[in-house]
């Protein structure tokens, strides 16, 4: 699932930092503390890889 939002995929990116121990969970706020809670690795992986060029710079 690509991200929607250039915000998504930053905040995807900081979820999978914290998942792979790179950075601390106590670091994270909002939607990127949830993300860590609510989904995979995989599926982080997914949203962090997208390609930012064509992205809104948030879904609204």
């Amino acid at each position: 699932m690509p991200a929607q939002s250039k915000a998504q995929q930053k905040a995807a990116g900081a979820a999978l930092s914290a998942k792979r121990g790179d950075t601390k969970v106590k670091d994270l706020q909002g939607a990127s503390k949830e993300m860590y809670d609510e989904m995979s690795e995989s599926e982080l992986e997914d949203i962090a890889a997208t390609k930012r060029e064509e992205l809104p710079d948030r879904k609204g």
